[in-house]
């Protein structure tokens, strides 16, 4: 990544990924370093450099538990959320695959990356009327300039009315669209 050439700490970078690409994502220290396969001490250290730099907060959650998450009161998190979102391809997957299909109403990313994980595939639901031959051309000429695999479920708007519940927008990733009131206040009580 090119972001590897700026940061230096591998771990520093995972810990922006996690926490900005989603920032509704909320995670205790020893998950982070199970997730990362790293030491709990590695981990830590990051951790305590970016929450006081003020990038992260720290939440007591009773004993010596704590979660973190992204601290959206930064004057740099939007600019930080867009800097992971581009270097994960996440802004081409929505330039190069939504502006140009249709009727897009809603796009969502869902799976590790609305968790802040950079598993390698990107999980997207599209609702409206879509060109599906077209949408195929489109996610694989994007899939070769992110180094990423796309994966798309579109959907009526019938259709993400009754899978709905099962696609649980709450725990998602809005890109794109109009989002609906029961979304927009889910992502409000979130962060």
């Amino acid at each position: 990544m090119m972001i590897d050439s700026l940061i230096s700490s591998k771990t520093r970078i995972k810990l922006l990924m996690k926490f900005f690409l989603n920032p509704g994502v909320t995670s205790y220290l020893r998950g982070l370093a199970d997730e990362f396969g790293e030491s709990t001490n590695a981990v830590r250290v990051e951790l305590n450099r970016l929450c006081s730099a003020g990038f992260l907060e720290e939440v007591p959650e009773g004993g010596r538990k704590r979660t973190y998450r992204a601290c959206r009161k930064h004057p740099l998190f939007p600019e930080l959320q867009r800097i992971v979102r581009k270097v994960l391809g996440i802004d081409q997957v929505v330039e190069g695959i939504v502006e140009r299909l249709g009727t897009v109403r809603l796009a969502l990313i869902t799976g590790d990356y609305a968790h802040g994980i950079d598993s390698g595939i990107i999980d997207l639901t599209l609702v409206g009327e879509i060109d599906r031959q077209y949408l195929g051309e489109l996610v694989e000429k994007v899939e070769g300039m992110i180094a990423r695999k796309v994966r798309v479920l579109v959907l009526t708007p019938e259709e993400y009315e009754t899978l709905r519940g099962t696609l649980r927008p709450e725990e998602s990733l809005f890109v794109w669209g109009e989002q609906d009131e029961l979304l927009q206040e889910r992502v409000r009580d979130a962060g």
